[in-house]
């Protein structure tokens, strides 16, 4: 039980500031049996939460087929390897939940010159 009032109590690991509309990838780690891996999540952030320790934010990709996945990770989760941002895009709201309702051409952000 100690450890995990450890791990909460632990400073907060450094990741760049995310923006809702950024292209991610979350590279995050597996458990299968006694194996551990790193998978890396690619998508874009449609949610971002705020909350203190339970910080979070919500990825969203397509997958084969035309299926949208969407995950939610926790920003201070210890399973969180890194987070890289690839780009960011110009959106003027704060939770992307439009994205869901489009695939292809339609589902593209302009993306942010800096």
């Amino acid at each position: 039980m100690s450890n995990l009032v450890q791990a909460l109590e632990a400073p907060a690991p450094e990741h760049p500031q995310l923006r809702p509309g950024d292209t991610v990838k979350v590279h995050v780690r597996i458990v299968e049996g006694n194996r551990e891996r790193i998978q890396i999540f690619q998508g874009v952030v449609i949610r971002l939460r705020s909350g203190g320790n339970d910080a979070n934010f919500t990825v969203r990709r397509i997958a084969s087929h035309g299926i949208g996945v969407e995950r939610t990770f926790l920003l201070r989760s210890p399973r969180v390897e890194k987070i890289e941002v690839m780009r960011s895009a110009k959106v003027r709201r704060a939770q992307l939940y439009y994205m869901r309702g489009r695939t292809g051409k339609a589902a593209r952000l302009k993306e942010k010159r800096d």
